[in-house]
């Protein structure tokens, strides 16, 4: 292809004049479904050439050469027929494909990503343009294969303006960031037990490919990750993500991390180092909590994993998690006991405090990374706030933030101060024990000054009320248990 930055404009054109396209995350969901099959063939055709006896999953009738490919000849299907085919025979094909245990992961997942999948265009004319600019380019050729590679990257940009597809996208700069701290080594796998579209694989795969020197070490590099995904659409993105990443065995599987009681877990289920930006505000059912010791079983779902996490990740092992502040000053009684867990059994050795609108405009709630480690208990706890760069009043879709806005931390990381400006603290050291009985289990510190907050959105102002009325009714609680006590002991 020879523009290949005008793709995803001249798909957008195209669907647009198709009355079967709803919005955005439609339209990138129809790309994405014949993006990877696309991508696939490519696949198969070195898998061919590469291993002996290779056999298609697919029927040849459904492969991409065999019905999205034009030859020229006039024979390509179009119109009526092409859409017959399309919802009538590749889609009910495709999620009907024989799959069990023993079915090679670069296999299953042709089911598995079609399991829920949608051909949304009803104009089979439009269809036939929309696969033949996709079909124009040659994933064979190194250069070209790569530098879609950031074309994909920006679909997935797309998603944070396509309604609530935007949860599944962390933006790159943060991922990339995360990688370079936690500092990858040959031999380790990581894992992300809510992958979205990949972001954080990618990153850590990007980072770990700059120590990779000998055959021995390529294998381990392609078999590093590990992630799972609850929802059907993100999950098709990632797998689309990785075979472009040259990950030809994508260990992604379609299913909800909270579902399994995590003192099942043995050592086989943890993982050298984990990086994930979890889900927030959302609010799990009885029988998810019911997977989790009773002093855990928090209604939030960021609670939740951060449980996950603490089960799964292995001794020495190492974890870097995007949290909300909800978070960090909750003291209800299962965030306490989360953070109670977190100091006593791991290091939690620093937390950098992201400046508002990182993650707009799917949210404007701040959040922050927490790095931690598997090597024993807490001794101290290292805050540092990242302010907003200089010329920049907040993040938008125009002005995202870039992985040079990262630079004091990196510079600081390594060097450790404790810094004040004007007044409020910017990086500090506290102690766990001050943590735990001075500010009982709020680690909302080195805050933003008041005149940098922004408005929240409603849902936004809604969750951040909600979570301090819990943490402020659960002070109350402990206020009150301690002057009952007090005055038990005065009677007697």
């Amino acid at each position: 292809m020879s523009n290949l930055s005008g793709f995803v404009k001249r798909l957008r054109d195209i669907m647009r004049n198709d009355a079967g396209i709803n919005g955005d995350a439609q339209r990138i969901e129809q790309i994405v479904w014949l993006l990877f099959l696309k991508v696939y063939d490519a696949k198969e055709l070195e898998w061919e050439i590469n291993e002996d006896n290779y056999l298609s999953i697919i029927p040849e009738e459904c492969r991409w050469m065999n019905w999205a490919h034009d030859d020229k000849s006039g024979r390509a299907l179009t119109g009526d027929a092409l859409l017959n085919f399309v919802d009538n025979t590749l889609f009910p094909t495709l999620k009907r494909l024989p799959v069990d245990v023993n079915t090679p992961i670069k296999k299953s997942i042709v089911q598995t990503t079609f399991a829920d999948a949608n051909n949304y265009m009803k104009d089979g004319v439009l269809l036939r343009q929309v696969i033949n600019v996709i079909d124009d380019i040659d994933f064979s050729d190194y250069d070209e294969s790569h530098a879609f590679g950031d074309i994909y990257e920006t679909i997935l940009k797309e998603l944070q303006s396509a309604g609530s597809s935007g949860e599944f996208y962390t933006p790159r700069a943060v991922t990339d960031f995360m990688a370079a701290m936690i500092n990858p080594q040959v031999g380790e796998v990581m894992a992300d037990f809510a992958c979205g579209t990949g972001g954080f694989l990618i990153s850590w795969l990007n980072e770990l490919h700059k120590k990779v020197e000998t055959v021995a070490d390529e294998e381990a590099y392609s078999s590093s990750i590990y992630g799972i995904e609850k929802k059907q659409f993100p999950y098709m993105l990632a797998i689309t993500n990785l075979l472009l990443h040259d990950v030809d065995t994508p260990r992604i599987f379609h299913d909800n991390s909270l579902s399994k009681d995590v003192l099942d877990y043995t050592d086989k289920d943890k993982f050298d180092v984990i990086m994930m930006n979890p889900p927030y505000g959302g609010s799990e059912k009885n029988d998810v909590k019911s997977h989790f010791p009773a002093d855990l079983a928090s209604s939030e779902t960021a609670d939740l994993f951060m449980a996950v996490i603490m089960y799964r990740l292995k001794v020495q092992g190492r974890a870097a998690v995007v949290l909300p502040d909800g978070f960090l000053f909750g003291t209800d009684n299962a965030k306490v006991n989360i953070k109670k867990k977190l100091l006593n059994e791991f290091n939690l050795h620093t937390i950098i405090r992201l400046p508002s609108s990182v993650f707009s405009p799917y949210t404007s709630i701040t959040t922050n990374i927490l790095f931690f480690d598997n090597t024993g208990k807490t001794e101290e706890t290292w805050v540092y706030r990242l302010d907003m760069p200089e010329g920049y009043k907040h993040f938008s879709k125009t002005k995202p933030m870039k992985l040079e806005h990262f630079k004091p931390v990196v510079d600081w990381w390594t060097d450790r101060t404790e810094i004040e400006e004007e007044g409020f603290d910017k990086a500090k050291k506290y102690r766990k024990e001050d943590l735990e009985s001075k500010y009982n289990y709020n680690i909302d510190l080195c805050g933003f000054p008041h005149e940098e907050e922004v408005i929240l959105a409603p849902q936004d102002l809604i969750q951040r009320y909600q979570e301090e009325r819990a943490s402020l009714n659960a002070e109350i609680d402990r206020v009150l248990e301690e002057i009952t006590a007090l005055l038990g002991r005065t009677l007697e």
